[in-house]
């Protein structure tokens, strides 16, 4: 007797469609500074001025006005919150980063790297939330932002470079430390308080090309996160 099977069609096993978690919160670090880019250049040409310590500053120029300034005024509201929301995007974006390069190895290397680079979006943060009238605090947040990646940036390549694909990023990120340190010094140099109140000056200027540059090496530390294939630090 011939016993004819009926073939049975099994289902293969579901597959997850979910995102790398990790990775796409990595895209913080570029979705962050782009919003953070878009809000100054766009209110910078609708500002009429602002006023601080009693001082009438008008009108606004990119040239040689801070990005600051445009946390005051009429302006005020929307890149206060640019600079809040910049900063917790740039916040997911850094921790995206260390969650894709993974957990072994080197774990004192790794966290230093990540919270160093965590504190430059928390001082967006701190800039938003307190503006030119709380001097003190609006300049400790902005010297985070800026000042904070000349050590920062380093430490992370250092770290980046014992890394498995991650030995050219870390090579770049230390002369990415140096450059910020140059650009920081020519800011300084430029940056006068009378000066910019009488609407002179290039301080403005060199406050963004500052600005922009260090978040652009942000930008470029999750865009490798992203795209490089999933790795572990060497021990």
């Amino acid at each position: 007797m011939t016993i004819h099977r009926t073939p049975i069609d099994v289902p293969a096993p579901a597959v997850a469609a979910r995102p790398d978690v990790p990775r796409v919160l990595a895209l913080g670090t570029v979705a962050g500074p782009g919003l953070f880019t878009l809000a100054w250049l766009i209110l910078g040409f609708i500002s009429s001025g602002y006023t601080v310590g009693g001082t009438r500053i008008e009108p606004y120029s990119h040239i040689s006005q801070p990005i600051s300034g445009l946390g005051m005024g009429a302006t005020a509201p929307f890149m206060n919150t640019a600079f809040i929301l910049s900063g917790l995007l740039l916040l997911a974006g850094v921790i995206g980063v260390f969650l894709s390069i993974g957990a072994a190895g080197r774990p004192v290397a790794r966290w230093t790297s990540a919270v160093l680079l965590a504190l430059t979006p928390a001082g967006l943060v701190v800039v938003g939330l307190f503006d030119l009238d709380a001097p003190v605090l609006h300049l400790t947040g902005a010297a985070l932002v800026y000042m904070l990646p000349v050590l920062s940036f380093p430490l992370t390549g250092l770290f980046l470079r014992r890394v498995p694909g991650g030995r050219r990023f870390g090579h770049l990120l230390l002369l990415a430390g140096a450059l910020t340190f140059v650009l920081t010094i020519v800011f300084s140099m430029t940056f006068d308080q009378d000066t910019t109140a009488a609407g002179q000056g290039v301080a403005g200027l060199t406050q963004r090309v500052l600005f922009t540059e260090v978040l652009a090496w942000f930008a470029a530390l999750g865009w490798w996160a992203r795209r490089a294939p999933a790795r572990r630090p060497a021990g």
